[in-house]
């Protein structure tokens, strides 16, 4: 950086408008991961004044001189704690609307704000996203679902009776919902029964399952320590189907984990 901001100042225009290299910092146009970001050109992310700089510039990547003195790692590293210990607090001292599609939040103890929401739960069938309350308007993409507007206004609450029923339908809700019948689960004797017939289910659920979360980096061993032990609570039930109940359980907690997961996605501002 030194080099650019001396050769900077020894041009025509830097002799009458010098930099000072201790007020400058080096940056480096970081390229976005996807189409749908909000700088499609790239953000500028400081380099630390400590950094080595063979491991946070890449070949080819555009660098910066900015205004602005370097920090360095340690400070860089402090900044984001402290931010990330400011939302904790924030989040702390706050509450979420429980309105469908609000994201709004609050001081505990403050008037509640105004706030734009859907009526009814959202509906994730396929690759579709929409709300209920508003089927006409689909989205394929988790941010433009985030943007459809909402068909109410009112009060933003946090009162849980306010949504009591589901957060979230799926395929088998609107099937229902025409007069139709869900789809009929199979069972783990159905899988293992199709053994012979080779193709995609001849595997069993549970074997398929374990495949692909080692695949996403969950470790086999924890998956059978939590799969046995589930086995074993149900063995305790007197359950005649131990394998099958077992299987409808961890799928019922991976449902739960994963609606969890949704609705905090919801309610994240």
């Amino acid at each position: 950086m030194l080099f650019g901001v001396e050769s900077y100042n020894a041009s025509d225009l830097g002799k009458s408008n010098p930099l000072d290299a201790s007020q400058m910092h080096l940056a480096v146009k970081v390229a976005p991961k996807d189409s749908t970001s909000d700088e499609p050109e790239g953000i500028l992310t400081p380099l630390a004044s400590d950094a080595v700089i063979l491991e946070v510039i890449d070949d080819r990547d555009a660098t910066y001189i900015c205004h602005g003195a370097s920090k360095t790692l340690q400070e860089i590293e402090q900044e984001k704690q402290a931010e990330i210990d400011r939302k904790k607090i924030e989040l702390a001292s706050s509450v979420a609307c429980v309105h469908f599609g609000c994201k709004n939040r609050w001081i505990k103890g403050t008037a509640s704000p105004d706030c734009t929401y859907h009526a009814s739960p959202p509906v994730f069938h396929e690759t579709a996203k929409f709300w209920s309350c508003c089927p006409q308007k689909k989205a394929y993409d988790w941010e433009d679902f985030q943007a459809i507007p909402g068909c109410l206004t009112g009060t933003c609450t946090d009162s849980k009776e306010e949504n009591a029923g589901k957060l979230f339908l799926g395929g088998c809700d609107i099937r229902e919902a025409v007069g139709g019948e869900a789809q009929k689960l199979k069972s783990i004797d159905d899988f293992n029964s199709a053994e012979a017939a080779g193709g995609s289910d001849a595997a069993p659920v549970i074997e398929r399952l374990r495949s692909v979360m080692s695949e996403m980096e969950i470790e086999n061993e924890l998956f059978d320590q939590v799969f046995e032990g589930i086995k074993k609570e149900v063995a305790a039930a007197g359950d005649e189907d131990e394998l099958g109940a077992a299987t409808a359980k961890l799928g019922a907690l991976l449902k739960k984990a994963m609606k969890n997961i949704a609705v905090e996605q919801l309610r994240i501002k």
